[in-house]
Formats: C-alpha cells, sequence, structure tokens
C-alpha cells in the first residue's frame, strides 16, 4: 500500500513537471500573428483573355519602403507594402507600394469611390504618381497595347478582384526578408516561364517557410503560376495550422472594366480556352499529356465558400487573426456574383474623392535608391 502512495505521488510530480515545462516553452516560443498575406489576382483584359494565370503579390504588414525599391520595418501606424515582380518596370526586378495605394489609388480609404469611370481611375492614378512617387514616378514606361505600364502599380481593385490568403509571420523573419531583399540586384531579369511574378513569391515564401515551394514540372509543365504558389500554400497550412492561413477577398471596384476573369493554370487555361485544338492536330501525344496533367493534378479550387468580402475601410482584416477555418468549407468558382454568394461582407465605403483630392499631409514624394550589383537573384 506504501509503495503504491509513493508511485501515484511520483506520477502526479511527473505529469506536473511536464505541465511547468510545456508552459515555458510555450512562453518562450515566438508568437505568430497573420501579419502577410499572398495576393491572387485575377487576369483582365485583352492580354487576360490570352493568358488567364493573373498576377501575384505579397502584401506584408510590418515592412515598409523608404522608396519603392528600399524596404524598411515599419513605425507605429503605418500599414505596410504590396511587393512584387514586374515586368518593364523601368528596368527594376521588384517594386514596393502602400497596400491602399496599391489597391485604390489613394492614401485615406474613406475616398475610395464605390464605383467609377475612366476619367475617375485616370486622375487618381495621376495624382497618386505626381504627388507621391516623385521622380521615381517619372522614370516608370506608361501601359501599351501589348504590356502594362505604371498604372499596374496603383488602383489595382479597379482593374479585377483579389483573393487573400493570409498566413502568419514573426518580425524576426520580416526583418530577415528586408535584408535579403535589399541586398539583391533590383535589375529586371524577368521570365515568363521561369523568372515570373509567382516565382518570385516562391522565393518570399521560402524565407517563411523554408524549402516547401519548390518549382515542380507536374502541373503546368514546370511553370510556377499564381494558382500554384496559392496551392502549395493552402496544402503546407493545412499541415501546419499554427500557418493561421484564411482566405478573403478583395472586390473589384465596378465602373472601370468589365469585370476580370477567374485565374487558370497553364494546363487549365490552354484546355478551357480551346488552344489545346491546333497542338493536338500538330501532336496528339503532347495534347493526351497536357489534358492527363490537368486531369490528375491541374482541377483544384482555391477559393472557399463564402469567403468574407473586404472592403477600403476594414483592410486590417488582411492581418488580424480570424476564427474562421483556414481553408473554407468546401470551395467554389471564381467570380460568383454578389446576389448568389451570401458572404460575410463588409460595407463599402460610399464617399467619392473630389478632382482635387490632396494627399495624405503626412506622405512624402517617394525617391529612386541605386540598385545594389548583387548576384544572388530569386
Amino acid at each position: 500500500m506504501l509503495s503504491l502512495n509513493r508511485t501515484k505521488r511520483k506520477l502526479a510530480w511527473t505529469g506536473l513537471l511536464h505541465a511547468i515545462i510545456v508552459m515555458f516553452l510555450m512562453s518562450s516560443t515566438p508568437r505568430l500573428f497573420a501579419q502577410a498575406a499572398l495576393l491572387m489576382e485575377q487576369p483582365f483584359g485583352f492580354f487576360g483573355a490570352l493568358n488567364p494565370t493573373g498576377h501575384t503579390a505579397i502584401y506584408l504588414e510590418r515592412v515598409c519602403a523608404d522608396s519603392p525599391i528600399h524596404l524598411r520595418m515599419c513605425a507605429d501606424g503605418e500599414p505596410g507594402v504590396v511587393i512584387s515582380r514586374y515586368h518593364g518596370m523601368g528596368g527594376y526586378d521588384w517594386v514596393a507600394i502602400p497596400l491602399i495605394p496599391y489597391l485604390y489609388a489613394v492614401d485615406d480609404p474613406s475616398k475610395v469611390p464605390s464605383k467609377v469611370d475612366v476619367e475617375t481611375v485616370q486622375r487618381l492614378r495621376s495624382h497618386y504618381r505626381e504627388a507621391l512617387l516623385g521622380t521615381f514616378g517619372e522614370t516608370l514606361p506608361k501601359s501599351g497595347a501589348f504590356h502594362d505600364g505604371w498604372e499596374q502599380l496603383v488602383g489595382t481593385a479597379y482593374d479585377r478582384r483579389t483573393y487573400v490568403f493570409r498566413f502568419a509571420t514573426t518580425p524576426e523573419q520580416d526583418r530577415q526578408l528586408i535584408v535579403r531583399i535589399n541586398a539583391l540586384s533590383n535589375v529586371s531579369h524577368f521570365n515568363l516561364e521561369y523568372n515570373n511574378c509567382a516565382d518570385f513569391d516562391r522565393f518570399i515564401l521560402n524565407n517563411y517557410f523554408p524549402h516547401q515551394f519548390g518549382r515542380t514540372f507536374f502541373p503546368d509543365a514546370g511553370m510556377t503560376t499564381p494558382k500554384h504558389v496559392a496551392f502549395a500554400l493552402v496544402k503546407y497550412a493545412k499541415r501546419h495550422p499554427e500557418t493561421q492561413l484564411t482566405t478573403l477577398e478583395i472586390p473589384q471596384v465596378p465602373g472601370f472594366r468589365r469585370e476580370s476573369r477567374p485565374i487558370h493554370g497553364v494546363d487549365e487555361s490552354l484546355i478551357m480556352n480551346g488552344y489545346v485544338i491546333p497542338i493536338a492536330v500538330l501532336n496528339p501525344y503532347v495534347a493526351g499529356g497536357l489534358l492527363a496533367d490537368y486531369l490528375v493534378q491541374g482541377r483544384y479550387k482555391l477559393v472557399p465558400k463564402n469567403p468574407e468580402t473586404v472592403d477600403p475601410e476594414h483592410l486590417k482584416a488582411l492581418t488580424q487573426p480570424s476564427n474562421a477555418p483556414p481553408t473554407g468549407t468546401g470551395s467554389q468558382q471564381e467570380n460568383v456574383r454578389d446576389s448568389e454568394q451570401p458572404s460575410q461582407q463588409l460595407q463599402p465605403s460610399g464617399a467619392t474623392p473630389s478632382k482635387d483630392a490632396p494627399a495624405s499631409a503626412h506622405a512624402a514624394p517617394l525617391k529612386a535608391i541605386p540598385a545594389s550589383p548583387i548576384n544572388d537573384q530569386p
């Protein structure tokens, strides 16, 4: 009996010791908060019809910029930047723009119009370029018939709908990323097949989740696409709940363009758009391989049912943790109309900016900084 009591006391003390150790480890481990997001942006316009793979960018809440090509940690109250790789952006490889101007071409969310036209969008973009991009904006090319110029840096919500995949980061990870990106030679080496915007996002995501975002031959024939990068992030988050992945939607502001198109992968684009037919005529074996690749690995859906819709006044939701399931309950086709989709929609701002609306008083013109000649490239 005495031996049994000693055994019970020993087990009790052992359990208490284990509980203390677990609590200590939990308190000493850096806490993760949803402080970053992958932005998967739908294709639009003529080029978007030919190549419906869309665009991706990364939003970093703790990371700000001295200029669009030099990063730093944010001060209190600064909203962070969206960073992405572009083609034909004045010779630069990547550019960083504050979140609100990136989406709406204004500094104040209350000045975002609920509906726009061509004149309004051009005025907002031109005003932001002149007021805040400064000499940097003067070096950037304008849009053409077959390429986008500096306009793609600001007011993206007037062009297309964006799906947001937010995830948790730590301040130390953000600092490491800033050091790595600032050390890169910011000279464009864009290549649609092997160095596109999604490849740049792979480089950033691997900073937070090492060795998780590699290049794969299937699907999409070795080309990294926005849809594939988002799929890899969702797949990783299912195995690692601490990632705190949540999907949100930023609607397209109506009036400037037709509704943007759903995002497809390479194989999916070839099949859905009928491009596979001439390929089948020339080489049925290649066409059969594309079809098999699409059927086996290319039909994944990423957008959960009823994602929360974020308006300009509630962009803080892009980084605040949510109690919603990380990947939703099931999935849906993209571009479900609001009347057909009972999403958790927040009321949009109805304010319309005046033609002479000034930029925020604290904002200063951003100046270009020479790129560093370092060969390490993402």
